[in-house]
Parts: structure tokens; sequence; C-alpha cells
């Protein structure tokens, strides 16, 4: 090979898997054996190429399992990144592959080499260029200037990135209107929120040339694809209160031998998605320091819209916050207060929004809310629906006007204006009796007073 690696006394691997701190003897020596076999392979050719993770996997697939076996290449990824960091090798064939193919993971390229036809596989996974399309220079240079005025912008590259795809894989006569681009991939692939996609993509395009030139006219939206889109939207799921106690029943009582902590871990999520509101995103960014249970609050940092918010919370749910954060001290959580809120005892003890769903799911499925398999029925993001329509319904019991607390309600739920909040009303049938009740006790009177001054 002409790079330094493999060296013969296998010094390299020894110190790679000494600066990984693995506190398992059983993952140093898994480590260990994984490594020297890949090493073992690798000292036979003279680069290091494609052939030589093809000659790995056939030797390693005599002895493991494919699923096991796929699970090692992790192993591989990690240390040929390291030595490519240190400048061992020049060539890291995986990322070769991956920035070949225009993908970000590299298991789908292991996948790939595991198959039977590797080569056809790999053609199979290869993706266009991004923004290589006629239009490909004009959208990356608009995406890379809103970012630079301090957007996010992260669904319009999506969007534009999909046209683009399109654009490479189904190229149109030269000199084409753009109209017609758009009008050729609406009639590709008719969904129901292809109209929607088609009106979003002339407005962002409208955009883009009123930057080039200030002079051309920003165009009028249309409202109607989305209106019409809308319709079609699955409805929110308005959870009870007897619900949300059968939950976190089944939260408490959720079955957990290897980690202990968990079901009270799923208890507090729920209890802050629902009496919070908090999206599953910011209870997985929630730190141990956010937690002020002196002064009973939540700090919510720079989430949706770049806000930063601090909530206030009832008495019930800081003590059982407390309790919570005293099983997380038993079970060894870091009290460091940038650690996570919500810890478990494996990898970097983090919960991420995607394990927080899966486990707040299971307990809607537990609890009879959710059928068994598939996305019907509830969401995990209805808890904050349901939170905004059962705190109007407590108001209208309470005799409070809902419209004077509603900026306030948004303010707590992180929305930038009052529009974003009224999507979170689901109209109700006790909410439609109670605000008819109460048109009846305050409107109804001053439409007959105004009757009665009729000559």
């Amino acid at each position: 090979m002409t790079a330094r690696w493999p060296d013969p006394d296998r010094v390299i691997i020894g110190r790679y898997i000494a600066s990984l701190d693995l506190h398992s003897m059983k993952s140093r020596a898994c480590y260990a054996q994984v490594l020297h076999g890949f090493q073992d392979v690798a000292e036979r050719y003279e680069a290091l190429d494609q052939e030589v993770l093809l000659a790995w996997l056939r030797k390693s697939a005599v002895r493991r399992a494919p699923s096991t076996l796929l699970h090692r290449t992790r192993i591989v990824d990690r240390f040929l990144e390291r030595m490519l960091e240190m400048g061992a090798v020049h060539h890291d064939p995986v990322a070769a592959l991956r920035d070949e193919c225009n993908i970000k993971q590299c298991m789908p390229i292991w996948r790939a080499l595991a198959s039977r036809n590797p080569e056809e596989a790999l053609a199979e996974l290869r993706q266009p260029k991004p923004f290589g399309s006629v239009l490909g220079e004009m959208m990356a240079e608009h995406v890379a200037m809103m970012r630079r005025r301090g957007y996010k912008y992260t669904s319009q590259p999506q969007l534009l990135l999909r046209f683009d795809r399109f654009l490479q894989s189904h190229p149109g006569p030269k000199a084409e209107p753009l109209s017609a681009m758009i009008e050729r991939w609406a009639e590709a692939n008719v969904t129901r929120h292809r109209a929607e996609e088609c009106e979003e993509l002339k407005r962002v395009f409208a955009k883009i040339r009123h930057h080039h030139d200030p002079s051309i006219p920003v165009r009028r939206p249309d409202p109607r694809p989305r209106k019409e889109a809308a319709m079609q939207w699955r409805k929110p799921h308005i959870y009870s209160p007897a619900d949300v106690r059968r939950m976190l029943d089944v939260a408490r009582t959720y079955p957990s031998p290897r980690a202990p902590l968990r079901p009270l871990s799923a208890y507090t999520m729920l209890l802050l998605a629902y009496c919070a509101g908090l999206r599953r995103g910011e209870l997985a960014r929630l730190d141990l320091g956010d937690v002020d249970l002196q002064d009973g609050t939540i700090t919510i940092r720079q989430t949706k819209f770049f806000k930063t918010r601090i909530l206030p919370l009832p008495d019930s749910v800081v003590v059982e916050l407390r309790a919570y954060i005293d099983g997380r001290l038993r079970a060894g959580g870091s009290q460091d207060a940038r650690s996570g809120l919500f810890w478990h005892e494996r990898g970097d003890g983090h919960y991420t929004p995607e394990m927080i769903t899966w486990l707040l799911t299971d307990i809607t499925r537990r609890a009879g809310l959710k059928p068994s398999r598939g996305k019907a029925g509830p969401r995990i993001h209805d808890l904050r629906h349901s939170m905004v329509v059962n705190r109007i319904l407590e108001w209208y019991r309470t005799g409070i006007n809902p419209q004077e607390r509603l900026p306030f309600l948004g303010t707590y739920l992180g929305h930038r204006d009052i529009n974003s909040t009224l999507v979170y009303i689901t109209i109700t049938q006790e909410l439609l009796h109670l605000a008819s009740e109460r048109f009846r006790t305050v409107g109804a009177q001053c439409l007959s007073l105004g009757w009665e001054a009729q000559p």
C-alpha cells in the first residue's frame, strides 16, 4: 500500500482502541477482533479500495450473521475516518463510494457491497448530484443567500432538491421555460399536495428573480392550493383528561428491566408534553440546568423561530419533576447542568427526538389509544393540540374570555404570532357547546337590546 497503514506491529489499532475510552473489556476485544481481521485482509492488497471492502465482507460473512456483520462495519467506518484524519491513509474507500453515490450515510454502501451483485446495487444507490440541473446553480445560490441572512431555511431546500432531481432525471428541451418545467413536474407524480408544492415553487422562483432584478414585481401567492391541501390533512386527536391519565399509568408501569429509570422518564416526558405543550425536539434538548425547581420554571432555549422562553409550571408538575430528578440522581445520571434532563444508561445518555417519539408512541399503543401497527391513530404531537383545547375549555368553565388569553397562550407555546396558535384550536363538541352557552348569556342579550331599540 502507498500509505503508512497497515503497520506490521499493529500499533495504530492499539492506540486507536485506547483513544476510544471503552469501559467494557468485551467491547475492546470486539473492536480489536474486527480491526485486526480487517487489517489481515488489507495487507494482501496494494491499495485500500473497494476490493478490500469486498474481500473483508466475504471473509467475515463465513463466521457472522448478516445483521451482525453490518453492525461491525460501523467499527471499520470510524477507524477509516480516524486514519484519514491522522494521515495514516490517503484514501477512505467507503467515503469515496458515498461521495460517488451522493448520499450521506455509510450503511447503504455496506448493504450494497454485501449484496449478491454489488455493482448493480451500487448503481441503484447512486443519486443525482445536488443542484446539478440547469437551474441548480440558481437554486443553490438562493439557499446560501437565505441562510447567510440568518434564516434556518430547511423545508424550501428539500423542495428545491426534489425538483432538481426531477430535472436531472427528466431533462426537457433546450430553452424550456420555467413554467413548462414545473408543469412537467406536476404531471409526473400527481399527489394530493403536489399542487401546493408547485405553488410554493412558483413563489420561490419569483423571489429569486426579484432578488436578481428588483424591477420584477413580486408574485402574489395563490392561496387556493394550500387551502385544498389543508382540507385533506389528518385532523388532530384531542386526548381527554382520562386518556392522559391512562397513558401516565401505562408509563409508570412500562416494562424496562435493563433501564429502570425509563418508566419515570417516560412519565415525566408525558407530563411536560401535555401540561407545558412541549414539542418532542424541545423535550430532547432540555438540559438539567434548564430546570429551576425553586421558581417552578423550565427554560426552553433557541427552538422554533429562534425563540427562548421561560415557562412557569403548575405545582403538581414541579413535584413530579423533582421526583424525576431525584430518581435520575439515584440511577447515576450526570449532575452537570449541561447534561440532558432525560438521561438513560446507554450511549451518550441523551434521548433523541426519534427515541422520544418511539417510546411515547409505544405507550399510546399500550394504552389502547392507537392501533398496534401503522401510522393511523393519535400522534404524540396531538398532546400539544390537546393542551390548547383543554386549556380553552377550562377558561370557558371558569368564566374567562379565551380571546383575551390567546396571546399569552401563544407566547407560552413559543409561537411567532396568534395565527400559529389558532391552528391548534380544534373545535370539539364540548368546546362548541361552551362557546354557544357563552354567546347565549352575553351576546344574545346585546342582540335583544338592539332589536328592542328598533321603531
